[in-house]
């Protein structure tokens, strides 16, 4: 049975995210607070080893109109650490917006500011998984 992890991979934080036992959504787990390059590639490979991760997503920030960012460039240098060290499959998503929406709902939902950045990297792990999740259904 299938079981995704999502990575959202910031310099400071990486949101992570799991599947539900049915891969029809996602679930916010945990933010990692990064301590450094090596470390932070073994902490993720332990982590979606522990949910039982099939594949992993990872979102790969780009502009707003598709192309590459300094952040694109960063991101892509610790997903490919990460596929060197993990033999699950390791797939890249679109992230635009979803840190955009993971702020508007904590915000709607009243969370300070203070405590947002302890569970908005999660919820917008979430994101990214669900729209890999909604991608994988319409091909179906």
């Amino acid at each position: 049975m299938e079981r995704y992890v999502a990575f959202d991979i910031g310099d400071k934080r990486i949101g992570v995210a799991i599947s539900d036992p049915f891969n029809t959504y996602a679930l916010p787990s945990q933010t990692y607070f990064r301590k450094g390059f090596k470390e932070d590639v073994a902490a993720l490979v332990k982590i979606a080893n522990e949910k039982g991760a099939t594949a992993i997503i990872c979102g790969l920030p780009v502009n707003f109109d598709g192309t590459e960012a300094i952040q694109t460039e960063k991101t892509q240098r610790f997903i490919d650490a990460l596929k060197e060290q993990t033999s699950i499959p390791v797939i890249c998503e679109d992230e635009r917006f979803t840190t955009r929406m993971a702020h508007e709902v904590l915000i709607f939902e009243g969370m300070r500011r203070e405590k947002r950045k302890n569970y908005v990297d999660a919820l917008a792990a979430a994101n990214i998984l669900d729209g890999y999740l909604a991608k994988i259904k319409s091909t179906k």
